[in-house]
């Protein structure tokens, strides 16, 4: 079941837990069917590339980001500074925002 999360493309989110546990970075890439995003720096894993003579493509080892399950992960809000929960709140011009929890901040801009 596809549950909403509060994580979209370009937020500052923390690790809650697992082996990266405590580091953050900035979102690059969320997919809700399958409730993982990738972020910036986060679980960085090998990937092993076949060269390719015709297009000149070197074969070796390259260090690039794999998904991470959404519920590892936290919004930081850009006002405190600390991962918190999101709310949302309907502004006096009729639009829709998402709040920081602990603060009452606005994260979106």
């Amino acid at each position: 079941m596809l549950k909403k999360a509060g994580i979209k493309k370009k937020d500052k989110v923390k690790v809650i837990t697992g082996k990266d546990k405590g580091k953050t970075g900035t979102v690059l890439n969320v997919d809700m069917k399958k409730e993982r995003v990738l972020v910036e720096g986060i679980n960085m894993v090998k990937k092993h590339l076949k060269s390719d003579q015709s297009s000149g493509i070197a074969g070796g080892i390259e260090d690039r980001e794999a998904s991470i399950a959404i519920s590892n992960l936290m919004v930081v809000c850009p006002e405190c500074g600390k991962p918190t929960r999101i709310g949302k709140k309907i502004l006096k011009d009729d639009r829709k925002v998402r709040v920081c929890k602990l603060c009452n901040g606005i994260i979106d801009k």
